[in-house]
């Protein structure tokens, strides 16, 4: 039986373990449109060829059982095969033990044998495909690779280790095309036919200045950070901490989003406090009129965990914020350093909002800190009675809530800083200050004018309303039916 096995053995090896396949497909891109001069290549035998114009390839050839088995040198005595029928003769007390994989991994069948006899390999299996047989008995094994269509079977090839299930799998389509991301598919069958799909490269356009609307985030030099800052003070909602900045002593608050990770880049939102209330206030207040909920209205709005919450405070020159010099941009700008340094911080990112004095100091800031703010919200700005730079001469996102009967922050002169930031937020930095804003007409509702002319990356938006010196602007009813805080939330989602 032996000898008989052993010609037969040779026959297979010669004439079955390189198995002819065809595979065939058509790629498509994600728009069902046929992909034309796609490579398509398989990785371990080296096949490889090109798309038609209508999408379609075909590539024929041997599957070479040597690049995934490597053939016994002996044959165990215990057991042989003779066509597709299993012989064995249990000598030494061990029983036959064989198990059939599919050539996904799966088990699907399983049994033990005594004595001796044969096993029709044919039987166990009842659909087409390739398969693999473990055949072990006592300390031999053996593993059998065999095709099946489902009546019959053809040996391919026997490996003297069970490696040879993962080692089969090996074999890799990878598809290529210009403007596609490189596609590649595990292979179990070659002899198959398959529709295969392209996704479009993703290239985001970058730009002297600035980000693309929607750009990937820039991860902060805190990522992957553990936070070193010591907190001094803390309630229900925000931690206190301090710094000293330009010879003063001063304080903020931060509020980390739920279950925050410092491997994930979070967009940060600076609250500036007003005159009469201090940043704390904006942390945690029992509502009113100028505190309904944190940080603006914009904490109960980040339904996603999306932010990073800071209330810096002023108060050092008697005034809520700095009125003849520079300290208050030094503070934000060494602030900002020092978070993004100790969380994880997307500093494409970064917005800064405002009310009456909060406002003038945030709308300050805009006009030098446009390499590292994204986009302001100021309700009641007002470019006086406030330290104001010279504008750096570029683009930033800006927004104002301005009440048309607001005497404090006059109304009357909104203008002069809607123009400050128009004069470099037209496309390419142009002057975009030809362009007047619909307002408040005297009746109805509020009117929220975007300005037609800007650059669609920085994007103006002035938003007029029948009230005074008030940022929780509303309609009907009172400051708890405000708009605000959901106007100003969109405006910022947009990036």
């Amino acid at each position: 039986m032996k000898k008989n096995f052993t010609a037969l053995f040779l026959t297979f090896a010669a004439s079955l373990y390189c198995h002819a396949y065809t595979l065939q497909g058509t790629v498509n891109n994600t728009d069902g449109q046929a992909v034309q001069n796609a490579k398509v290549h398989l990785t371990v035998s080296g096949n490889e060829t090109f798309t038609d114009n209508q999408g379609k390839f075909v590539l024929s050839g041997e599957e070479n059982g040597s690049n995934a088995i490597q053939l016994s040198s002996k044959m165990p005595s215990n057991f042989s095969l003779n066509g597709s029928i299993l012989n064995y003769s249990q000598s030494n007390g061990s029983p036959l033990q064989i198990k059939i994989f599919d050539f996904v991994g799966n088990q699907i069948f399983s049994e033990t044998l005594q004595g001796q006899g044969s096993l029709d390999l044919s039987q166990t299996v009842k659909s087409k495909g390739n398969y693999l047989a473990r055949v072990k008995m006592g300390s031999a094994q053996e593993t059998i690779r065999f095709t099946s269509d489902g009546n019959k079977s053809s040996v391919m090839a026997f490996a003297s280790h069970a490696k040879v299930l993962k080692k089969s799998l090996a074999e890799t389509l990878e598809v290529t095309a210009d403007g596609y991301d490189t596609l590649r598919v595990a292979l179990t069958n070659l002899d198959t036919t398959l529709t295969l799909i392209l996704s479009k490269t993703f290239k985001e356009q970058t730009y002297a200045f600035g980000y693309a609307l929607k750009n990937s985030p820039t991860p902060s030099k805190g990522c992957g950070v553990t936070s070193k800052l010591q907190e001094v003070g803390s309630n229900p909602n925000a931690k206190k901490y301090s710094l000293n900045s330009a010879g003063l002593n001063r304080e903020y608050w931060v509020t980390l989003p739920k279950n925050y990770d410092n491997k994930k880049p979070y967009k940060i939102l600076f609250a500036m406090h007003c005159m009469g209330s201090n940043a704390e206030d904006f942390t945690y207040h029992t509502p009113d009129q100028d505190h309904p909920s944190p940080y603006y209205g914009q904490q109960e709005l980040d339904k996603n965990n999306e932010f990073i919450f800071v209330a810096p405070r002023g108060d050092t020159d008697g005034m809520p914020w700095r009125t003849s010099d520079n300290k208050d941009h030094i503070f934000f700008d060494e602030l900002l350093t020092l978070l993004e340094e100790n969380y994880c911080i997307d500093t494409s990112r970064v917005f800064v909002t405002g009310f009456s004095f909060g406002s003038m100091v945030t709308n300050s800031l805009a006009q030098v800190f446009q390499h590292r703010i994204r986009a302001v919200a100021v309700y009641a700005v007002a470019d006086w009675n406030i330290y104001i730079p010279q504008n750096a001469g570029k683009p930033i996102a800006w927004m104002d809530v301005h009440g048309t009967q607001d005497g404090l922050c006059s109304y009357d002169r909104v203008d002069s800083s809607v123009d400050r930031i128009l004069a470099n937020n037209g496309p390419d930095g142009t002057d975009a200050r030809g362009e007047k804003a619909e307002k408040y007409p005297g009746y109805g509702p509020h009117v929220c004018y975007d300005f037609k002319n800007v650059d669609p990356r920085f994007p103006v938006k002035l938003c007029t309303w029948n009230g005074g010196h008030q940022w929780t602007a509303y309609d009907e009813g009172n400051w708890q039916n405000t708009w605000v805080p959901k106007e100003v939330y969109n405006f910022f989602d947009q990036f």
